[in-house]
């Protein structure tokens, strides 16, 4: 069984659950994804497939080794690829298969990896959330960060102070997020909560490596034995 595939992020929305509660939910494209090739323990040392993203219209900005090995494997080139391990259980894919949607159920937890929005250059109150100075008129010392070493000794900044730079645009895994709901015809998957970047983004789905465990309700106390008169 594949770990997981390859989608798009298609907007937020809303249900409601069982009790009219109001749950804020992703809509991503999950897929269709189709094996492009496989990775052996013997040759590669470790085991896993290779999924590329199908999408219409012609793909563009595929180089000639990428073209070669898309001609090898008898698919047409695909620009979206990523490699995602194999689970125990089932029978491993072979080159050519697909993986739609239907690979998750509801309740099932997953991970989203994608690059989050950029936010251009930002101070410290926004990047690192600082708290700032006085807000008072004449302090002087609204948003500024503040010291950033001393003079005397050792006479720079260390690496890593904390300061205004470029934010955003990182790598963000959202990790346990619940699969409210499953559109296998349109390769649609609803998830519980919010994930990196903008409409359109490309994002990695996969099981959840380290899934929330759900508490089991205490059990109901024994009755107490009657006494023997």
């Amino acid at each position: 069984m594949v770990e997981g595939l390859i989608g798009r992020k298609v907007g937020m929305t809303q249900v409601f659950g069982t009790e009219g509660e109001t749950i804020p939910c992703t809509v991503l494209m999950a897929g269709p994804c189709v094996v492009v090739c496989k990775r052996e323990p013997a040759r590669d040392g470790y085991e896993a497939v290779q999924l590329g993203l199908v999408e219409p219209g012609k793909a563009r900005g595929v180089s000639k080794a990428q073209a070669g090995r898309f001609q090898k494997a008898d698919l047409p080139p695909m620009r979206r690829q990523k490699e995602f391990r194999i689970l125990p259980g089932g029978d491993p894919p072979a080159v050519g298969d697909k993986v739609l949607a239907s690979l998750f159920k509801p309740q099932d937890r997953v991970d989203i990896i994608g690059v989050s929005k950029g936010k251009g250059f930002q101070g410290v109150m926004k990047r690192h959330h600082f708290r700032g100075g006085a807000a008072s008129h004449g302090s002087m010392f609204h948003r500024a960060p503040g010291s950033i070493g001393s003079s005397a000794y050792p006479s720079r900044v260390f690496p890593g102070m904390r300061m205004g730079g470029r934010m955003g645009g990182d790598r963000v895994t959202v990790k346990n997020l619940e699969v409210v709901r499953v559109d296998e015809e349109n390769n649609l998957l609803v998830v519980r909560g919010a994930v990196p970047g903008a409409r359109g983004a490309y994002l990695a789905v996969r099981r959840s490596r380290a899934p929330i465990r759900i508490p089991k309700p205490p059990a109901a106390p024994k009755a107490a034995a009657k006494k023997k008169e």
